[in-house]
């Protein structure tokens, strides 16, 4: 059987939905089209035991909310609806010590305050001009990342009019990498190791090339703290879905592409147990890899071989071990409310997130996670049974393939035992509260998720992967060359990871602008 549409969206993802939706809202027949039962792909939440809701990928929304796509899609009117984590950020003392913790509110005075008592003023007055400075960069940044990235567009977005004066120093400055920044700016390594741990949530360790911007974005936390979705992460794809099937368009899971071929002057995807749809443009939403993969029969073997050789997923990024306690995570002396609210860094020096990167890098398992807690049912009491909390522990870097030869069916629980050792060494008595216990190695995460190597990011965010690299040169501005009407979208795009959504958002004006009012058909038509 085979059925016609303006558009098909290959992968649930949430810039997939947000570019079905945007289509959807304008008129065009669209399907989605998602191999997965569960919708959302990293932005999903699933009933792991009993009375828990627990997301499968992201948490905390940093950056979608510094973008207008909730407001233009009214998600709100969907069923959206977030909270603000304020506390935003919450970097304990180290073990041991009676030092008072850096607490990272919204508000800046009170982080000032925060951070003069426990790391002095001189630093607190450097932090408030740091986030005067980085408030204006970040924000053109956040500019940036809704444009194609050509030059034009993201000099005009990065580059304000005082640059063009100094414009060496300027690209110097987002060049940077995050060690220079704050090396330059603060003397405290509590402070430098708790914001490190914060800018390394991208992906790449601080010590590498242009990984300044990934710490100034903190700036911005002052200004729209990271949002919980009230339900979950997957509340924000349960909207999306919303509003595509309000206007009209259909989702269909657990049928994943299995190929996109020519049909005519369009295009036909061919997918598992469903239906063949014939469609004028396709958007696949998917890893860069399997959509290189679905392209066989339409691109040269060469081509898309040199493709997968130069687009680098990296050897791994995270581990996430997700538990069901009976308390929320209790730092000495400390009020839970100053602690659980928001992003808990669980690292007070830089060195140790060096030699984490270093060893993953080598294939190996540092005695010692770096970890990131979150423990969010403090805010949203729906996500657990009464008396139980949901707790995250998200730690990196970890490898896809460990050089010892181990499988991570072997290695991940004992791996899961020290990234929850090391929170309980901060947080002491966390270890007691846990009832439930979800693991997700970096190879849980490639087949549940599609994250091929465990990377989050799709592809590495390095320098050379950035940008209009991203995920290659040939494949800038979301395009496929000789494949003139296959559009790409998700985190394999720029700006690359994370919850934002406008890769979604731009791919879908690119598509708008080639079907025209002109080319929208009835509902339901069958494609040519």
């Amino acid at each position: 059987m085979s059925t016609g549409h303006d558009v098909v969206v290959i992968g649930s993802g949430h810039n997939g939905l947000v570019c079905a939706a945007y289509l959807a809202a304008a008129g065009l027949d669209v399907h989605v089209v998602e191999k997965d039962t569960v919708i959302g792909g990293a932005t999903s939440t699933v009933e792991r035991y009993p009375g828990h809701l627990t997301d499968r990928g992201s948490s905390a929304h940093l950056m979608i909310r510094h973008t207008s796509i909730p407001e233009e899609l009214d998600l709100a009117s969907h069923g959206l609806h977030y909270v603000d984590c304020d506390p935003w950020g919450f970097a304990p003392a180290p073990p041991g010590t009676d030092e008072p913790p850096i607490v990272f509110h919204r508000d800046l005075d009170a982080t000032c305050a925060s951070i003069a008592e426990a790391c002095g003023t001189a630093d607190a007055q450097a932090y408030r001009a740091f986030v005067r400075r980085w408030e204006v960069l970040a924000g053109r940044m956040m500019k940036g990342f809704a444009v194609r990235p050509s030059a034009a567009g993201l000099g005009s977005a990065f580059l304000g009019v005082e640059d063009f004066r100094d414009p060496f120093g300027a690209v110097q400055t987002f060049l940077s990498s995050g060690d220079a920044l704050l090396d330059a700016t603060f003397t405290s390594e509590r402070l430098k190791a708790a914001l490190s741990w914060f800018g390394a949530q991208s992906g790449p360790p601080m010590s590498h090339p242009a990984t300044a911007p990934m710490i100034g974005f903190a700036a911005l936390m002052h200004t729209i703290p990271p949002g919980r979705a009230i339900g979950g992460s997957g509340a924000l794809a349960d909207a999306l879905a919303s509003v595509i099937r309000t206007h009209g368009g259909a989702i269909t899971a657990g049928a994943g592409a299995t190929a996109i071929r020519r049909s005519g002057r369009g295009w036909r995807v061919e997918t598992e147990g469903g239906p063949t749809l014939s469609c004028s443009a396709v958007v696949s939403a998917c890893h860069v890899h399997t959509t290189l993969g679905l392209l066989t029969d339409v691109l040269p073997t060469s081509t898309l071989d040199t493709w997968r050789r130069r687009i680098r997923p990296g050897f791994g990024l995270g581990m996430v071990v997700r538990l069901g306690t009976t308390d929320l995570p209790r730092y000495p002396g400390v009020p839970v409310e100053s602690s659980a609210h928001g992003l808990q860094f669980l690292v007070t020096d830089r060195r140790h997130l060096d030699r984490r990167h270093g060893v993953a890098a080598a294939g190996g398992l540092d005695a010692d996670p770096a970890v990131l807690a979150m423990s969010f049912s403090s805010l949203d009491p729906s996500l657990a049974p009464e008396g139980r909390h949901e707790l995250t522990l998200w730690s990196q870097w970890h490898p896809r393939h460990l050089a010892d030869g181990r499988s991570w069916a072997a290695a991940g629980p004992d791996e899961a035992d020290r990234i929850i050792a090391a929170a309980d060494r901060f947080a002491p008595g966390l270890a007691d509260s846990v009832v439930h216990r979800h693991v997700q190695t970096p190879e849980d995460l490639e087949r549940e998720l599609g994250l091929i190597g465990g990377n989050v990011m799709h592809v590495e965010m390095s320098l050379d992967q950035m940008l209009p690299m991203r995920p290659h040169p040939d494949l800038r501005g979301y395009a496929v060359p000789g494949a003139d009407g296959v559009f790409l979208a998700g985190a394999s795009t720029h700006p690359g990871g994370g919850v934002i959504g406008t890769s979604g958002r731009t791919v879908a004006r690119l598509v708008g602008r080639r079907l025209g009012t002109s080319t929208r058909r009835r509902r339901g038509a069958r494609a040519e």
